[in-house]
């Protein structure tokens, strides 16, 4: 006889904030308890940083480091919780091959709260990510021409953008069943976003038919909203908006796919 799928027994509104609080609090609880985990989020972007200030400035930048770095450090603000989400999809195969997600279903919580607590559990580590790459770019040299407030709209978007994109990262999290396999199909969804916008270089330095992804990719509206928040060069609201409609799509698109998925997997 078929032993029937236990679930979790409805909850209401208030409930589902509080379990979501929660599971998003260990989330937070391991980045603070596990120097590795700092890393996680550090350390692929300042390799970024210093390979290409320091190595390829020369050809990207005409060899003129200082403005070279000045133009790299607001893009690789948009790079790093780009890469950060890698981890949460990795993380998230982990939890679930572990059968961590298995002893949350007959808990009374909302179905929807084991994923939303590691994505506002994300927020830690992508204000850790931005900050150390703004705060080591200022170090090597790095200057903010605007003001507090447009620093904080810039780290604030920054986080925005990440919680947008990571839902990418929770889908394919849920659908393979390695946790080493997670990051090698995310790289290659990253790479085209990264590598192919105007974050290293500019967009008029390359090909035409490359131009045309270039110019439209949410990286490079988003690294064009950043420039002109942390450095008053060009303007705010076009590419935000651009960047804004990319990130509404993500979340349209991948949040219904990752939670059709989160149910078929663990049968709710």
């Amino acid at each position: 006889m078929t032993t029937p799928t236990r679930t979790s027994p409805p909850v209401g509104p208030l409930e589902a904030v509080g379990s979501t609080l929660s599971l998003a609090s260990r989330n937070i609880t391991k980045l603070r308890k596990s120097p590795g985990a700092i890393l996680d989020v550090t350390l692929q972007p300042l390799l970024m940083l210093f390979m290409f200030t320091l190595l390829f400035s020369g050809a990207i930048g005409g060899g003129d480091r200082d403005a070279y770095l000045q133009q790299l450090v607001p893009g690789l603000m948009v790079f790093s919780p780009l890469y950060v989400t890698i981890g949460t999809g990795v993380a998230l195969c982990t939890d679930i091959s572990k059968g961590f997600f298995d002893r949350l279903r007959s808990l009374p919580i909302a179905r929807s709260a084991p994923l939303a607590g590691i994505v506002i559990g994300d927020v830690a580590r992508y204000l850790v990510s931005v900050t150390v790459v703004l705060a080591v770019g200022t170090l090597m040299g790095f200057r903010v021409h605007t003001n507090p407030v447009a620093v904080l709209a810039s780290v604030g978007l920054m986080i925005t953008f990440g919680l947008c994109i990571c839902w990418m990262a929770i889908l394919v999290g849920i659908l393979l069943d390695s946790p080493a396999a997670v990051p090698g199909v995310l790289i290659g969804a990253v790479m085209p976003l990264s590598f192919g916008s105007n974050v290293f270089a500019a967009a008029d330095s390359m090909p035409g038919w490359v131009q045309v992804w270039v110019n439209i990719n949410p990286v490079t509206l988003m690294t064009d909203v950043n420039r002109a928040l942390l450095l008053g060069e060009g303007q705010v609201m076009g590419p935000l908006l651009g960047g804004l409609v990319w990130m509404a799509g993500f979340v349209a698109v991948f949040f219904p796919l990752s939670m059709r998925a989160y149910r078929r997997r663990l049968g709710r």
